[in-house]
């Protein structure tokens, strides 16, 4: 891997020495008879902070594929008005992963989407895919002209070949596969995961403003891949799928797609181990707003303000005095999706499980459950590692999510319990005692 968020980097296959051009991109005659390619992932236009493309020198440009044609969907979707709006807490068990020999899924297949908001022909817009599978994808690759994948392993550890190279990525790494950009998905058994997907706009750190110029997730810890290619012919043909304007389309090559020998740019694919995280956290009294945790953010058009965060609540030390430590009750303009990696969350560690998730919408109060207030309010104040073993995220976003009919039916894994957690929850209240 070659570290740095952002960064320029030049890569190329060592097989072939000297594949990138040298002085220019687009010579009249490429090194090894290679065609030259841009992918751009901004306007051209776009000043240069944002400015982002790759070149690409490969075997067979992208454009050698037949006619696309519309593929099934299966559970993958962006109609967000399947089901009537719920503004209920909304809680999920463990998403099921296929056992059965013959039920065969892979990455695309078992695409699931959860809930989301927008639409991606306004370029405006998220949403949160479920996947489960239990199968490699075969002389197949996907590439999402809709916007950015993160994707957010919990079982099983992903192979992921993509036109920039092999990344592995596994459980408590976290990936982004960037609009545009082929990938396919080797697995070695039952695996399962999150995916927050984002319409017009990129990820980026987010900005420290007091905390200086050092902390949370630091840009030399993310790790883009390294140039490899094949050359490999595929008689029967190869399927490049295409999710575009929310729905799957199938094209048929006779080669395979990673056929990049070199390339140099600032658009990438990319991964971050989430161990690498600084943690900034309260260290007299009360409690540090949860964007202290944010690893990555996809900005909207209002300053700061997120189409979307990524944020983790990662092993750390809880020191604050005369202050209830779990996460205080709260009503959010935002909408927080949360997901569990491994472990316990700290303040619900019944019911919320590794592989399940919750959903807390705009406005509906939330927080932590009876029993973890109680001992919560009566514990002795030492400093204690918090999360130890765990790992929760959220996705975080200002848009008001629907959830989808297979999230809140089909899937036949919400917890229609959920709500009894704080029904628990009693009055304190005695105007003598101050």
């Amino acid at each position: 891997y070659m570290s740095g968020f952002g960064n320029e980097h030049v890569s190329e296959d060592p097989r072939c020495p000297g594949a990138l051009p040298e002085g220019q991109n687009n010579p009249q005659v490429c090194p090894y008879g290679l065609y030259a390619e841009q992918l751009s992932g901004s306007a051209f236009t776009c000043p240069r902070p944002t400015n982002k493309r790759s070149w690409l020198y490969r075997i067979l440009p992208s454009v050698c594929h037949k006619p696309f044609k519309p593929l099934k969907e299966g559970h993958l979707t962006h109609n967000w008005d399947e089901v009537e709006p719920d503004p209920n807490q909304l809680r999920w068990k463990p998403f099921e992963i296929p056992k059965d020999s013959w039920n065969k899924l892979d990455f695309v297949s078992g695409l699931h989407t959860l809930c989301g908001a927008g639409e991606p022909r306004g370029r405006n817009g998220i949403a949160i895919h479920i996947f489960v599978c239990n199968a490699s994808m075969l002389n197949r690759c996907l590439y999402n002209s809709d916007g950015d994948f993160l994707i957010v392993p919990q079982q099983g550890k992903l192979l992921i070949t993509t036109e920039f190279g092999k990344m592995l990525v596994e459980p408590n790494e976290i990936c982004v596969i960037q609009q545009g950009m082929r990938f396919s998905v080797e697995v070695f058994g039952e695996t399962r995961g999150y995916i927050l997907e984002v319409y017009g706009a990129h990820f980026e750190l987010p900005d420290l403003g007091p905390i200086g110029a050092n902390g949370l997730a630091n840009p030399r810890d993310f790790l883009v891949p390294v140039a490899w290619y094949e050359d490999r012919q595929v008689p029967g043909g190869y399927t490049v799928i295409s999710k575009y304007q929310g729905k799957l389309f199938a094209a048929q090559q006779d080669f395979s797609p990673f056929n990049v020998v070199a390339w140099h740019g600032n658009y990438t694919p990319y991964k971050y181990h989430l161990e690498k995280f600084m943690v900034i956290n309260s260290v007299a009294f009360d409690h540090a707003d949860p964007s202290i945790f944010t690893v990555l953010t996809a900005k909207s058009t209002r300053p700061g303000v997120a189409l979307a965060d990524f944020v983790i609540f990662p092993p750390r030390w809880g020191v604050a005095d005369n202050t209830f430590r779990p996460p205080y009750y709260h009503r959010n303009c935002m909408s927080e999706f949360m997901g569990l990696i491994k472990g316990h969350y700290e303040a619900k560690e019944e019911g919320f499980q590794p592989g399940g998730a919750s959903l807390h919408s705009m406005m509906t109060p939330h927080g932590p459950d009876a029993d973890c207030f109680e001992k919560a309010s009566k514990a002795k104040l030492e400093p204690e590692r918090v999360a130890e073993g765990t790992m929760a995220f959220m996705f975080e976003s200002s848009l008001s999510l629907a959830v989808t009919k297979w999230g809140l039916q089909t899937s036949n894994c919400l917890d229609k319990n959920y709500y009894k957690c704080w029904e628990p929850l009693k009055s304190h209240f005695n105007p003598s005692c101050k």
